[in-house]
This record gives C-alpha cells, sequence and structure tokens, in this order.
C-alpha cells in the first residue's frame, strides 16, 4: 500500500472500495489498521480511506511537539494529495478530536462527521487517567504501556474472551512501538486539547456515538458534545467500552451506515 509523500514527512494511507469518501481517522494509537474489522461493511459502497499518523504505524516518525492542530493539518494535506475535496469522517477518540477541529477550521472538507468515543476537553478524570497512562510509559516503559492499554480500551468481558488475541498483539506491537517521546507528546495534546468554545459554530451534520460502559471517555463527555454541537445526534450502544468498533461489531457499522448512508 502507499505512502503519500508531503515534503517534511510520509504517511501511510490504505484505499479500500469505490464511492463518495469516508474516512475513518483512528485515535491515540492512531494505526490505520484499528479499523480492519469495519472495512469490509463500510467499503462496500464508500471509497475508505484509513492512515497512520504521523509518529505512529508506517508513517514518519517526527521527533516534534504533538498537538491536534499538527494532527488536523497532516489529514488535510492527505487529503489534497489524494485531490479529495471533501468527504465523511468517522474519528474515534482522538479522530474526534480532529474531527471537531475539522469542521471548525475547514468545514468544506466534511460532508458529515461521526465524533465516536471522544470528549470535549479534559476534566480532572481524563487528566488523571493521562497522567497514570503517561506514567507508565515514561517510568515502566513500553512493555508495561502496552500491556495495560488494554484495561483502558476494552470492557473486561472482551479482555478474558480475547486473551490470546491481545498477548499476540503485544507481542507484534512493543518490538515496533515509537520513541516514548513521541506517545508522551501525543498525550500532552490530547489533554492540552479543548475545542469547546468553538463547538456551536461546526454545520456539519454530526452523529455522537459512544458506548455505555466507555471507560476512557465515559457518555458524559459525547452528551457534552451533543449538546454544544447545533443539531447534533447523540447515539448510546448498550455495551463495547473506549473500542466498540471492535467489540460491538455490527452495532457500530450499523450506526455508522444509518447515518452516513442519511447524508448522501
Amino acid at each position: 500500500m502507499p505512502k503519500a509523500n508531503l515534503g517534511d514527512l510520509e504517511i501511510y494511507y490504505e484505499s479500500h472500495g469505490e464511492g463518495p469518501p469516508l474516512l475513518l481517522v483512528p485515535g491515540l494509537g492512531g494505526v490505520g489498521s484499528y479499523w480492519n474489522p469495519n472495512i469490509p461493511a463500510l467499503s462496500a459502497n464508500y471509497r475508505v480511506i484509513i492512515h497512520d499518523h504521523r509518529g505512529l504505524g508506517q508513517s514518519s516518525r517526527s521527533m516534534i511537539q504533538y498537538s491536534v492542530d499538527q494532527m488536523t493539518d497532516d489529514l488535510l494535506r492527505l487529503l489534497d494529495h489524494l485531490g479529495i475535496d471533501r468527504a465523511h469522517l468517522v474519528g474515534h477518540s482522538t479522530g474526534g478530536a480532529i474531527g471537531q477541529t475539522l469542521a471548525v477550521t475547514h468545514p468544506e472538507r466534511l460532508a458529515s462527521m461521526i465524533i465516536y468515543a471522544s470528549w470535549t476537553r479534559a476534566d480532572p478524570f481524563f487528566r488523571r487517567v493521562f497522567e497514570a497512562r503517561r506514567t507508565l510509559l515514561t517510568a515502566s516503559g513500553t512493555a508495561a504501556y502496552v500491556r495495560s492499554t488494554p484495561v483502558f480500551l476494552y470492557p473486561d468481558w472482551w479482555i478474558n474472551e480475547n486473551l490470546a488475541l491481545l498477548e499476540e498483539r503485544e507481542k507484534l506491537t512493543i518490538p515496533n512501538f515509537p520513541a516514548p517521546e513521541i506517545v508522551a507528546s501525543r498525550i500532552d495534546a490530547i489533554v492540552a486539547f479543548d475545542r469547546t468554545a468553538d463547538l456551536a459554530r461546526i454545520t456539519t451534520p454530526t452523529l455522537v456515538l459512544v458506548a455505555r460502559d466507555d471507560f476512557l471517555t465515559p457518555p458524559y463527555f459525547s452528551e457534552e458534545l451533543a449538546r454544544l454541537i447545533p443539531n447534533a445526534s447523540l447515539r448510546v450502544l448498550d455495551k463495547g467500552g473506549h473500542c466498540a468498533s471492535e467489540t460491538a461489531i455490527d452495532d457500530f457499522n450499523a450506526a455508522v451506515l444509518e447515518f452516513v448512508d442519511g447524508q448522501r
């Protein structure tokens, strides 16, 4: 699969299917393969585009100060490279923060937006969770960080049922993990993120989607997003944790397709 040479960096991306462009933007982990469980269903009628964020996966591992604005700019540059003027967007967690930013700064580039398992701004709970994750990374190392991550992302029942899968992933992830400084900077970026003052300006048709048992970004964040974004809809899945797109695949895909199909 190709890489987009954007001058000062390369962004790894994949394109699946044909039809209106549908961007699937991953969260803090930042790798497009997060969406593999959803690509078959979503690419049946859409051109699904995934990418690895700068610093992660197969994209350039730039040693910079990361920010959500910078991540948004990288996505815009990728869209320009691909010749895509306007697209639907599904943003998971940090990808939802990117979606908020894009809807505020470049609304003409979005046909619709799904903000999935995201947040408005860091509150004391959010800050403490990510302080703990950052400290695990910087004080205990990559292996401790990677092995602890599922506890924040997945429900207990899913971890118990998928332990072998998680352990196989860890064997692949730990040796290829980026420099801790990159991930620590990305954590700092999401803790600093705050677009609440701009949300009332968003005109993009928006669905806010979350699972009821999301520990990392609890539903009250999604409720606030739906309240502050004009005409936004809120949908709460019965279960699935922070990664309902993987743990409740059929329910997640159905919610996405129902909304995006409705915008065509």
